[in-house]
């Protein structure tokens, strides 16, 4: 394995690794907006309403893409085994 390929690995690496992190960072980020201002408005300050909510969009988003990014794991761990195995 040379430099090129090993630098593609890594690229690839850090593409899944966002690809894979997005719709849960992106969406706990949103509730968590949309609950600081609601707190805002009603002077409701407690933390869990916004834990509880974060969590259960987080366990959600697991639950309806968790096959689409199994499967793109394997895909690249499969590609990774293909390049050992030449």
């Amino acid at each position: 394995m040379d430099t090129t390929q090993a630098m593609d690995l890594m690229r690839d690496a850090v593409g899944i690794a966002i690809k894979l992190a997005s719709p849960m960072l992106l969406l706990s980020m949103i509730v968590g907006v949309v609950v600081a201002i609601f707190q805002a408005v009603t002077q409701i300050h407690e933390q869990t309403i916004s834990f509880v909510l974060k969590l259960i969009v987080v366990i959600g988003v697991l639950l309806l893409g968790g096959g689409w990014m199994l499967d793109t794991l394997k895909d690249y761990t499969y590609e990774i085994f293909q390049l050992i195995a030449s």
